[in-house]
């Protein structure tokens, strides 16, 4: 990943722009014991919030856990509970164990703490590239591409400024269908959605660092359509909404610096929790990955 950062350009204050941050606390640090334990360290982006980002910790533990797989193996499924808000001041230690090593597949455990306290814990599991029985869900017809809608900069007018940057700051364009819930929810309320994505520049050819930004972005927006179908912007005075766990599945390789369509939705809520599930395309259709998660929603009475 080095190289990708030593590319990486600052902007005009010469602060490092959000891909560059999102490099930086990908390239973690750390020592691989080849016996049962590996540690790594890792540093947090920070945030207007002071809450570590999920995507970030989910994709720094799969960047430890894969720093302990042999070349040839790629990570096909992570499955992850997140357990307490990490402190974004802080850097985030993983724990990697060696559960198992086969002639075709190999699992990790990975654990992230901080003051000594587990923030989040994961199995993963990776594959020898190996033939068989393929095929896939094909992709919505009838999406507009996404040089054919707004920008995401045109829907975040009356936001406070410190909210604003948790939109701006991000390492990846977003455009969503039919639009973003920023500060509203418009047209028919229903439990899906979709999302163009793509990392704002090149970063780089290498297979690893595509797949853990792939995590990363994977939680940028899967809670949305949980909230949409409620007509509950993220913009509502009190809302709470924390992911509580993460599961993602690889099925092809693609790469994040290109336009990516997220097609999401939301299958039930209920009890204060709210399910999600999306699924991820290349421009051509190709079914790269499929996520769901679980997330903590509370919205305040209005009475």
């Amino acid at each position: 990943m080095s190289d990708a950062l030593q590319n990486a350009p600052a902007d005009e204050q010469g602060e490092p722009d959000p891909v560059a941050s999102m490099l930086a606390v990908l390239d973690i640090t750390g020592h691989n014991a080849r016996t049962t334990e590996d540690i790594f360290t890792g540093h947090s982006q920070s945030m207007p919030l002071g809450r570590v980002f999920g995507g970030q910790v989910l994709a720094q533990s799969l960047v430890a856990a894969t720093r302990t797989i042999p070349d040839d193996r790629a990570i096909h499924s992570m499955h992850g509970y997140f357990l307490r808000p990490g402190d974004s001041a802080n850097d985030i230690t993983f724990s990697v164990d060696r559960i198992h090593d086969g002639r075709s597949f190999s699992t990790r455990r990975t654990q992230a703490f901080q003051d000594g306290v587990p923030i989040f814990s994961m199995i993963a599991s990776f594959q020898d590239e190996d033939p068989g029985l393929e095929h896939q869900v094909p992709m919505p017809e009838g999406i507009p591409g996404p040089e054919d809608l707004p920008d995401m900069e045109s829907h975040l007018h009356g936001l406070h400024p410190m909210s604003k940057r948790l939109f701006t700051d991000r390492p990846a364009d977003l455009i969503h269908v039919p639009s973003p819930i920023y500060t509203s929810v418009d047209g028919e309320r229903r439990p899906s959605q979709a999302v163009w994505m793509r990392v704002r520049r090149m970063i780089g050819d290498d297979r690893a660092v595509h797949r853990a930004a792939l995590a990363y972005l994977s939680d940028l927006t899967i809670q949305e359509s949980v909230l949409r179908v409620h007509g509950v912007p993220w913009a509502t005075r009190g809302l709470r909404v924390a992911s509580l766990d993460h599961a993602m599945w690889f099925h092809r390789f693609g790469r994040v610096d290109q336009w990516l369509l997220y097609v999401q939705e939301s299958p039930s809520s209920r009890g204060g929790r709210g399910l999600a599930t999306g699924r991820v395309y290349t421009r051509d259709g190709e079914l790269l990955a499929t996520v769901a998660q679980e997330i903590m929603v509370r919205v305040p009475d209005p009475s």
